[in-house]
């Protein structure tokens, strides 16, 4: 994959800020050019529910059961689906950031789109992205959040807890303690922690990065417009406990995207030839 010349480095100050409040507003991370040609591919997928069939395409905060009407639809891998996303400026400055963070053997990679619709689009509840992961690991990861139109106050920017990045994972459960419900919120007795929060207006290409472990929400969106954000990853290698631990609130999740994506796994596999032995 050939990246086009990142135009972006962090300077000094940016990452000792980083470093200190666990996340960071950058004003622009692409070109006004490059954000109404994905805005364009972004709207094309999640008008044809790309992946919804492999569930990588479901209700993040809703059971997303068959007919209904997702509250706020999310598609992972979404450069699968849409190509315009695999060679983009805003990845060459992510994967440019996640080196700087994290060291040379750094990079980065598309993640996740989340879709708020005009007026309906709901809440993204308080979370740690981390407490979604496999928790037999260290991480040294960012999110990187960029809006495809204004991120405003009324459509859902985001909002982060400075300097939580330097907790441990608190305490999750499925949004509404619901298991069909993929999306976590942070659980009502760890709700303290919720303090001095920084909310973080954007343009459109700009971006917000944040720790794993920073604790993060969006509101709904009440606008009359679309809320589309894309969200890229940039990490180093994780490694591997010495201590173990366990998420429970992801052992009891069952929601219906999980039994989409064993059927369309059983569907590829019958489809490959038997190996020799």
């Amino acid at each position: 994959m050939a990246l086009p010349k990142p135009t972006l480095r962090l300077t000094d100050e940016q990452i000792a800020f980083y470093r200190r409040e666990g996340y960071l507003v950058l004003d622009a991370v692409t070109t006004v050019d490059e954000v109404t040609r994905l805005r364009a591919a972004y709207d094309r997928i999640f008008a044809d529910r790309a992946g919804r069939e492999t569930g990588n395409q479901f209700d993040l905060a809703g059971p997303g059961e068959q007919g209904s009407e997702a509250a706020l639809p999310q598609i992972l891998g979404y450069a699968q689906y849409a190509p315009e996303f695999a060679e983009t400026l805003m990845l060459a400055n992510a994967k440019v950031i996640a080196q700087q963070l994290f060291g040379e053997q750094a990079s980065a990679n598309n993640g996740h789109a989340i879709y708020k619709p005009p007026r309906t689009g709901a809440p993204t509840p308080w979370h740690q992205d981390e407490a979604y992961w496999n928790p037999d690991f260290d991480y040294f990861s960012f999110s990187m959040w960029v809006p495809l139109q204004e991120a405003t106050l009324e459509n859902g920017c985001m909002h982060f807890v400075p300097r939580s990045h330097k907790l441990e994972v608190l305490r999750h459960q499925p949004i509404n303690n619901d298991p069909r419900i993929h999306g976590l919120e942070l659980h009502e007795t760890e709700h303290h922690h919720l303090k001095n929060i920084a909310a973080c207006p954007l343009s459109p290409g700009g971006a917000t990065i944040h720790d794993s472990r920073t604790l993060h929400h969006t509101p709904p969106n009440v606008s009359d417009i679309p809320r589309r954000a894309v969200i890229l990853g940039g990490a180093a290698p994780a490694k591997k406990r010495a201590t173990p631990r366990r998420f429970p609130w992801n052992e009891i999740k069952k929601p219906p995207r999980l039994a989409r994506a064993l059927a369309a796994e059983a569907r590829a596999k019958a489809d490959q030839p038997p190996s020799e032995l």
